[in-house]
């Protein structure tokens, strides 16, 4: 990107920089200042071994500035801003206090390894947000525009819709829009996490920030520059990584309450032991410095959020997209999860499924003829018909004649010299239609199917039976659900037949027939009784209201935007499997926050205790406790990585 570019991210503009290497230097320069603490920390070292003391302190004291002064300064702005102790705070005075009574060293140490802990820190919030910055970097500026034959290089924010792009191979495509003319392979990775390139013609949806491949095509803009779906991935990304879990909005607000508790009992321990065990003072002191050191929730407070922040960016960088860290962490306890039918667990578009002809009928001329008849009219049902004998022949489809197409019971035409009824048995004759190859049409019924009878002059030619598919990966993605404990059930207004043979076919759970969207709310209502923490899963404005009802709404990125706005998560690619995928991603960030609460409260025990026995130094203090903070943060980034840990 070139220098004073603006990327406008909820209407914020942010200037890319044109000097990396400035920026990267900017980004770890606490790491930078934590390293240079510890290089003024040896040589101050090797000044006191030198019998230099005066030199020494000196460096030490620089060691304190150059190590400390991020930290004291978030600890200072953060109490101003909250009226509230923090954990810096404590940090600071156990530093000062260490000076104070000589231990100059150890209060460097501490300062170097919490400043160290703190660079870790925020290199793993940056390592989070990773994927909003990349994306800002493959944000296309510019489009070449067709204004009337004539082309026009303009910025993205200048298209409008109805716009006509041309986007050549190799260039990200700048706008959402659709295929007008050409045929290409395209990159879809940074939307979808689908790493396998999808070859799309005319007419085909594209988004803004995929790639282009292998073909110049010309793509008609179908949103404005701040309503893509590439746009709404950042939006969503930005704002699960403000939005704290319960977790750690427990830990802020107990962070508050410790750190004043832990001042207390460390101005107790400063008198009480004199008086009580006879130690000296200076001891008792010593004593409550190392206390102060090892009493610091420092590790408990980095407990959650660096794992949070970690999930959240391993999700973004799969297709999942939290929208916050309450609903990773709520993902986990889910029980159940209910599933809308169609375009979330079927494709959403009927499919031949059945042709059954009479027998002194030639069945590829009856499909020609019945195509060429439903190609003149727009309902699903026909047009799946028109596309069934498209993928059978290259025969050019007819031209019929007297067409008269009957809102809500079919189309009749002439053809062939024939006239031909195609719709529901009462349009073709409820009589013939009941009695067409002893009654097959009923068995196709009570499979779930939708029933389609083709009558010429000589009566019922032929019956066409069709349904929404279940999508190839539903059985498998069920399944993996399964596995993970969780109960499936299957929400739809379809009917009872229908609804029981997608549920035989998808091998779901349970299911609930001829659901509208109130009863689809009542019935979750019920399911939450039953389980408890529940998902909804959909992808329609009419799964909207079920989506808010539930625990954790789960949309489908190629659905609505209301549901995509209403959901909790959004699976940006329509693949079931990413659910399973997230409950596992959850359950790992739960079980590693578990690790770093159990671990951070253990190692503060232990140290406390060994403080009062006076078994513990001010050195091993500070390593003790600065150690257990780097490891919590450690540990805390193998959510960066995949699922299972």
């Amino acid at each position: 990107m070139l220098q004073g570019q603006l990327a406008t991210i909820n209407n914020e503009k942010i200037t890319v920089s044109s000097k990396p290497r400035l920026e990267k230097i900017l980004m770890h320069w606490e790491l930078i200042a934590a390293i240079f603490s510890g290089l003024l920390i040896v040589i101050a070292w090797l000044f006191s071994k030198s019998n230099h003391e005066s030199i020494s302190i000196a460096f030490y004291l620089g060691a304190f500035i150059i190590g400390g002064f991020a930290k004291a300064k978030e600890g200072i702005e953060e109490t101003i801003k909250n009226k509230d102790l923090n954990v810096e705070l404590l940090m600071f005075f156990a530093a000062i206090g260490s000076a104070i009574i000589g231990y100059w060293a150890e209060g460097a140490m501490l300062i170097f390894i919490f400043s160290l802990s703190g660079a870790l820190e925020t290199y793993t919030t940056n390592k989070s947000k990773k994927e909003i910055s990349s994306l800002l970097e493959i944000q296309p500026e510019t489009a070449i525009r067709v204004v009337q034959g004539h082309e026009e290089k303009v910025h993205v924010s200048l298209l409008q819709v109805g716009d006509m792009i041309i986007v050549k191979p190799g260039e990200r495509i700048p706008a959402d829009g659709n295929i007008a003319q050409g045929t290409t392979t395209i990159d879809e990775s940074t939307i979808s996490g689908e790493s396998i390139p999808v070859t799309k013609g005319n007419g085909a949806e594209v988004f803004a920030g995929t790639i282009n491949l292998n073909g110049s095509v010309m793509v008609k803009v179908t949103k404005p520059a701040n309503e893509t779906v590439f746009n709404k991935i950042i939006q969503l990304v930005q704002s699960a990584q403000s939005e704290k879990s319960p977790s750690q909005l427990f830990i802020e607000r107990f962070e508050g309450t410790y750190v004043k508790v832990v001042l207390l009992v460390v101005i107790l321990m400063m008198l009480i032991p004199h008086f009580v065990f006879g130690w000296s003072w200076n001891t008792t002191f010593y004593r409550a410095m190392i206390l102060l050191v090892v009493a610091s929730p420092c590790a408990l407070v980095a407990s959650i959020m660096p794992a949070t922040l970690s999930a959240i960016s391993n999700g973004a960088r799969k297709g999942i997209l939290f929208k916050g860290g309450v609903h990773i962490e709520g993902l986990s306890h889910v029980k159940a999860i209910a599933f809308d039918k169609t375009g979330t667990l079927t494709k959403g578009k009927p499919e031949v499924t059945d042709l059954i002809v009479r027998p002194d009928v030639n069945e590829q001329s009856v499909l020609h003829f019945a195509a060429s008849i439903e190609n003149q009219s727009n309902h699903p049902l026909a047009q799946a018909i028109v596309q069934y004998w498209k993928a059978k022949s290259d025969e050019e489809l007819l031209q019929p004649v007297q067409v008269d197409d009957v809102p809500g019971w079919g189309i009749k035409a002439k053809l062939n010299n024939q006239e031909w009824f195609i719709g529901k048995k009462d349009f073709v004759g409820m009589e013939e239609a009941l009695a067409f190859e002893d009654g097959v049409a009923k068995k196709l019924e009570s499979e779930g199917k939708t029933v389609v009878y083709v009558k010429n002059s000589y009566g019922i030619a032929a019956v066409i039976a069709l349904q929404d598919i279940v999508r190839d990966e539903t059985k498998n993605a069920l399944l993996e659900l399964k596995q993970e404990g969780i109960r499936t059930i299957m929400m739809t207004g379809d009917s009872e037949n229908t609804a029981k043979n997608i549920a035989a076919v998808s091998q779901i759970d349970e299911y609930i027939a001829e659901c509208l969207p109130e009863t689809k709310v009542s019935s979750l209502k019920k399911v939450k009784e039953q389980f408890g923490i529940v998902a909804m899963v959909g992808d329609g404005v009419n799964d909207a209201p079920a989506l808010a009802t539930a625990n954790v709404g789960i949309a489908m990125g190629e659905g609505s935007d209301v549901a995509m706005e209403t959901a909790d998560v959004v699976l940006m690619k329509n693949d079931l499997s990413r659910i399973a995928e997230a409950i596992r991603l959850s359950k790992k960030m739960n079980r590693i926050i578990k690790q770093n609460i159990i671990f951070s409260i253990s190692v503060i025990v232990i140290l406390i205790a060994s403080n009062f026995l006076e078994f513990l130094n001010l050195p091993l203090g500070v390593v003790g406790h600065e150690g257990s903070t780097i490891l919590v943060i450690l540990n805390s980034l193998r959510c960066l990585g995949g699922g299972k840990s």
